[in-house]
């Protein structure tokens, strides 16, 4: 069933229209519709498709990244996809050697995944102009101008790429903060449901971390746009200075948003009556719009426009309304609503600093930083092309490996089938949807099939409503162009969508070529139908990767990282200095290894009841390291923002702490007994010549809080690996 349709704003639109996806979407369907309407123009229509379909091939390894990367990847597929095109010309007379290649290829162009994503989409761009050659093999006189053809196509793609990034050397890096920003503000939008007494805190609770995910790899794509980008974190423009201490303070800002929690069960039974809670809901929902509208006005590369709303006032006003509560409205300490006080005024200040983006002065007498470049590229996964890590993983214990296998023997049996038992003038579509529908995980496999088969069924409908009720030949190329958009734009992000609008601009696309669409929409249905059926029979059956494999690993990754950013709290209670980038880069190993575990929660909840272990102890591990985490930043923001130096710790606050750090390593210990290292230990206690400060209470209240959330995580943790 589809789901029903979000409510879209002005602002959403904005942000799809200034989208790094809508301009790819828009350079693609340019890139594939020139070269054939040339062609027809010049009266050889079917080199112009030849050319185009080097273009769709290319655009596939056009994945978003630094323009280095993107230019290499390309340049990498195109040399592939001429070289396979030769050899899978050479061959086609020969069913049998065809079929050898096929399966070669399918193996070796998987295996490219161990050189990460961008290699992965090298290799299935390459199976794609492979597999596209079927429909048409070229008599062998033709195969090299056939493979020129193709090479002038991906060539043309690259041009246009490499011309679009030189004339907007900043827009990648301005569309990917804006998006950002955007999710985050989805995240604050979250925080402010907790204050709300008609939302469940379970379902709360998930939807946040799931949104966390979102958060993490939106901040991933922009330190892999700007930090690996020389010409961005080494300039002295104002623009690039602008992106880099914009995204600097974004982060800085997404940690006090997580910062941000209370016990708002608790919350709402002691204050709920007072109606004090909707005016902080409410007060966080506005302050999510401003931090929107900041990331749309960035994405667009505009002013920011009317002056901003005064949230400092309303603040005051809330204040007030706090301070005017009687004692006896509530059944607890109005201490916590201090404190949430504290928080709300840090955002205000925070999403404040960031308009600072639109203003030029106020950065340009910032001098550059000439060693920033090396500072910022700890921040960002270094990855190494080296030809030892293929033969390093050409074992049954690579998840790679595991993959090739299965996508080999997959598209061995499209193969068959398509050439024995199916003879539909398209079959080259079953060997096609396996090698897009297959992935290394069941859990998407599954997603990304139903999708598919949804998305055909729906395209196809709405492709033969347009050619039975449009007559008119120019208003159907119109169609025609505007689902091209639309598909390519939404390639990454939506993939039903991408489905839907592809078979109906294909559907319209035949009828111009004079073929009879119904006959094409029962062929693809049918060829969608099996490919499916046979990449989700290979991903239940050969070596099924389950993400219960995976999240005891996943889980032992985000103690590590809490662990230590617990420790960091220690230091600096010690009295042991801290640097920023030490700090930042924990804090970054933190939302990393959580954003990781949540999205492979999410997954393993998709795959079969019978495949899922503990779902609901680890639903609890998820929340309660969220909590974790929250609270340790919560404490170093405290830390970090008091002017004074902090006093030693009580001994209370040693007791607490230190009991903290033991229940995490036991935890470790568990899920990862063979990883024990030195670093898994509770740092040792430094005594200190000053004598301790008597009980700070709220330190200590939040030290044991620590504590008792640690504990907690022992026993889930405990009851996950009995």
């Amino acid at each position: 069933m589809l789901p029903s349709l979000p409510h879209v704003s002005r602002r959403d639109l904005s942000y799809f229209f200034f989208s790094q996806h809508f301009s790819d979407g828009l350079r693609t369907t340019l890139a594939i519709l020139l070269p054939a309407l040339v062609g027809a123009q010049w009266g050889n229509f079917e080199a112009g498709i030849t050319i185009s379909t080097g273009a769709v091939c290319v655009s596939a390894t056009d994945t978003p990244g630094p323009a280095k990367h993107k230019r290499n990847g390309m340049l990498a597929g195109l040399g592939l996809v001429f070289v396979v095109s030769i050899l899978t010309g050479v061959v086609a007379p020969y069913r049998w050697l065809l079929g050898l290649e096929v399966v070669g290829m399918a193996f070796a162009l998987t295996m490219l995944l161990v050189w990460g994503a961008r290699a992965g989409s090298v290799g299935s761009a390459t199976l794609l102009a492979m597999v596209l050659m079927l429909a048409h093999p070229p008599a062998l006189p033709q195969v090299l101008p056939h493979a020129l053809l193709l090479l002038l196509g991906g060539g043309w793609y690259l041009v246009l790429a490499l011309l679009q990034q030189q004339l907007q050397p900043y827009r990648p890096a301005q569309q990917a903060l804006g998006e950002c920003l955007h999710a985050m503000a989805g995240f604050l939008q979250l925080k402010a449901d907790f204050y709300q007494e008609s939302t469940n805190l379970e379902e709360d609770y998930r939807r946040l971390v799931a949104q966390q995910v979102t958060v993490n790899d939106k901040q991933e794509a922009v330190r892999e746009v700007l930090f690996r980008s020389r010409q961005l974190v080494n300039e002295s423009t104002s623009t690039s200075r602008r992106l880099v201490l914009t995204f600097v303070e974004a982060v800085d800002l997404y940690e006090h948003i997580t910062a941000g929690y209370y016990d708002y069960a608790a919350l709402r039974r002691d204050f709920g009556r007072t109606g004090l809670l909707a005016d902080i809901a409410a007060l966080i929902s506005r302050l999510a719009t401003d931090l929107d509208y900041l990331g749309s006005a960035i994405q667009a590369n505009r002013a920011y426009g009317s002056p901003a709303p005064d949230r400092t006032a309303e603040w005051s006003r809330l204040q007030a309304r706090i301070a005017a509560t009687p004692a006896d409205a509530a059944d607890s300490s109005p201490r916590v609503l201090l404190k949430i006080l504290v928080n709300l005024r840090d955002l205000i200040r925070r999403i404040t600093n960031l308009r600072r983006y639109f203003d030029e002065s106020l950065l340009e007498e910032a001098p550059p930083e000439p060693s920033r470049a090396a500072t910022h590229l700890q921040f960002v996964a270094q990855q190494e092309l080296h030809f030892s890590a293929f033969t390093q993983n050409l074992t049954l214990n690579s998840s790679v490996f595991r993959h090739a296998i299965r996508m080999t023997v997959a598209c061995a049996v499209a193969f068959v089938l398509a050439e024995s038992l199916w003879h539909g003038q398209h079959n080259y579509w079953v060997l096609m949807t396996v090698t897009i529908m297959l992935k290394p995980g069941f859990s998407l496999t599954r997603q990304r099939n139903i999708e598919r088969i949804i998305g055909t069924l729906v395209g196809g409908v709405l492709g033969t409503l347009i050619l039975k009720t449009v007559a008119s030949g120019d208003v159907r190329f119109a169609f025609l162009v505007v689902f091209m958009v639309v598909a390519y734009s939404f390639q990454r992000t939506k993939y039903i969508i991408t489905v839907i609008f592809l078979t109906a601009y294909l559907l319209i696309m035949f009828t111009f070529l004079g073929a009879g669409y119904l006959g094409i929409i029962e062929e693809r249905v049918t060829d969608t139908l099996l490919g499916c059926a046979i990449a989700f029979s290979a991903g239940y059956l050969l070596f099924p990767s389950w993400e219960s494999d995976q999240l005891r690993d996943l889980m032992a990754a985000t103690l590590r990282a809490n662990l230590a950013y617990l420790r960091q709290l220690a230091d600096r209670l010690a009295g042991r200095e801290v640097t920023a980038t030490a700090y930042r880069l924990r804090r970054k190993d933190v939302y990393v290894a959580s954003a990781n575990l949540a999205a492979a929660f999410q997954r393993m909840l998709s795959e079969p009841k019978s495949k899922r272990r503990h779902p609901t102890e680890i639903h609890q591990f998820v929340v309660l390291n969220h909590i974790l985490s929250s609270n340790i930043a919560a404490l170093t923001a405290t830390l970090q923002d008091t002017a004074t130096p902090t006093p030693p710790p009580s001994p209370e606050s040693r007791r607490a702490l230190t009991s903290a750090q033991a229940a995490l390593t036991r935890s470790l210990t568990r899920l990862a007994p063979e990883t024990l290292l030195e670093e898994s230990a509770p740092a040792p206690e430094v005594r200190s010549e000053v004598p301790a400060a008597p009980a700070d209470r709220p330190l200590l209240e939040q030290l044991g809080f620590l504590q008792k959330v640690s504990t907690d995580l022992s026993k889930v943790t405990e009851v996950l690996t009995a």
